[in-house]
């Protein structure tokens, strides 16, 4: 009498482990049958997107029209490569097979198990089936991040279109996408090789629409260039061409390939000024190459006339100007906006702050002021309608010759300060402004801090904007938003990377 309890105890577990097992194993059938569709489905939609492209339909015989699709082994990639987009779609379905396989053989290997007997004539059978626990773990490695991987796998294969932009007269314009786009499997990668457009259409502070990750791939797209580019007499003087490389760096081929040949140098070159001397006034207009500036010396860039230099560097060039920038005094600050050196060193007293970057553009005034300060700061430049790199040589000062897609050339956690001004605006893509910010974390010390130096931006725009600089969770020193005019804002902020460890 006293077992009945034990024994209906017992045959209510084997009831539920037998429904349970009976549950799973209809399940994997279930994603078997469904994972079988898929495969199909994706097989299909394969052929009708590579029959839709027009290339075995009439007009075949056209040789314009399959041009496009040879694998570019003779053209330096010229064209779209049809061999990737094989590879791509070929391990979407390998994945795909073998994920079948392994719920195949998962849904067989549970309809095989028997229990075991205990050992002991009353002891309840051991359990076999997977807990819930190891069910979910099961689903989320084995069967939802496949899946999730040949999905996105999918998505980002691109089909090239004539580019709308491009002149209809020239056979050789570069397809809307990337030739080699489809070559590369990791998502982060393809996400940081598309080219990110900018957001409604706004210039960049290059002057350009779109913005290209400096990965060498892109000197595809930019073929005739760079073989100008490195046409030249090996030994001999390189040709004046400064400018050419330099649209090779803003088009994403970059960094620039060696050459063996000699740079050429103003011929008027003369002795620069001593350090104490040089920070504040104008270098000598001898020790510049002039060519392919509007201008022709520092006399007409310091005129603050609607044409020389950069749209937002108009007056950087005026010395009397840019040593009133970042004093001590706030009283006669234009806003809230305004910090001073004095101010953001005192937030790390006791000489934290040794070694910096300034992202900006300007004539590199920032590390001039850094450096009655005690602290080394190298200052990014490109030469954007004025020589902003050799000035800021001139004024004995460290340039580092880059562009914003670059990687910085600088180790992990290693900068005491990152500073930016009039740089990064409203028309930034977001996606862009993300890696940016996150090199620049990684380059950041513990402890670091980061100067936001009058973000300017749309007021609609402004969420997006805050959200990228506090996703990061710096301790905020300072955060200060102010109005620029009826539609737009500044945004100043001085933040301090936490400990990571």
């Amino acid at each position: 009498m006293p077992r009945r309890p034990w024994i209906q105890q017992r045959r209510a577990m084997e009831a539920f482990f037998c429904l349970a097992r009976c549950r799973f194993t209809r399940l994997m059938v279930a994603m078997q049958l469904t994972m079988g569709v898929l495969v199909i489905c994706i097989s299909m939609a394969s052929l009708h997107r590579f029959y839709a492209t027009n290339s075995l339909l009439p007009g075949m015989l056209d040789g314009r029209n399959c041009a496009g699709f040879h694998s570019s082994v003779a053209d330096g990639y010229a064209g779209f490569d049809i061999r990737a987009l094989s590879d791509r779609v070929d391990d979407v379905l390998v994945q795909l097979a073998e994920l079948q396989d392994k719920l195949e053989a998962t849904a067989l290997k549970i309809t095989k198990k028997k229990k075991k007997k205990g050992s002991r004539k009353h002891e309840p059978p051991q359990q076999e089936n997977m807990t819930m626990l190891e069910f979910r773990r099961f689903l989320e490695d084995e069967v939802i991040h496949p899946l999730y991987g040949a999905h996105i796998a999918l998505r980002l294969i691109r089909i090239p279109h004539p580019d709308p932009d491009a002149a209809t007269e020239d056979a050789n314009a570069s397809p809307a996408v990337d030739p080699l786009v489809n070559f590369f499997m990791a998502e982060e990668t393809r996400k940081y090789v598309t080219t990110k457009g900018n957001r409604d259409g706004k210039p960049s502070v290059y002057g350009t629409n779109r913005t290209y990750g400096t990965i060498g791939h892109t000197c595809v797209l930019m073929r005739r260039e760079l073989d100008e580019y490195m046409s030249y007499d090996v030994g001999s003087y390189c040709p004046d061409d400064w400018d050419l490389g330099q649209r090779l760096m803003l088009g994403g081929c970059d960094p620039l390939p060696r050459r063996r040949c000699l740079t050429r140098a103003s011929k008027l070159f003369t002795r620069p000024l001593p350090i104490n001397e040089s920070l504040w006034t104008l270098p000598d207009d001898g020790n510049v190459r002039w060519t392919h500036y509007h201008c022709r010396g520092y006399r007409c860039l310091s005129a603050r006339n609607p044409r020389p230099g950069y749209s937002r560097c108009v007056g950087c060039f005026d010395m009397d100007r840019e040593k009133q920038r970042w004093l001590n005094s706030t009283k006669n600050a234009s806003s809230l906006t305004d910090f001073s050196i004095d101010e953001v060193l005192a937030v790390k007293p006791g000489g934290d702050i040794r070694i910096g970057l300034d992202v900006s553009v300007g004539t590199g005034s920032f590390a001039a002021r850094m450096r009655e300060h005690g602290v080394t700061v190298v200052s990014t430049a490109l030469n954007l309608g004025a020589p902003f790199a050799e000035t800021i040589a001139l004024r004995g000062l460290v340039p580092l010759y880059a562009t914003m897609s670059q990687r910085l050339p600088l180790f992990d956690n290693t900068m005491d300060l990152v500073h930016t001004a009039g740089f990064f605006e409203g028309w930034v893509d977001l996606q862009l402004l993300d890696f940016v910010l996150f090199d620049w974390d990684r380059a950041l010390r513990p402890g670091g801090l980061l100067w936001v130096d009058k973000f300017v931006c749309a007021r609609a725009d402004l969420d997006d904007y805050m959200y990228m600089f506090l996703q990061f969770r710096y301790k905020k020193h300072r955060w200060v938003v102010s109005f620029k005019s009826k539609d737009q804002v500044y945004l100043s902020a001085l933040l301090e990377k936490p400990p990571r460890s």
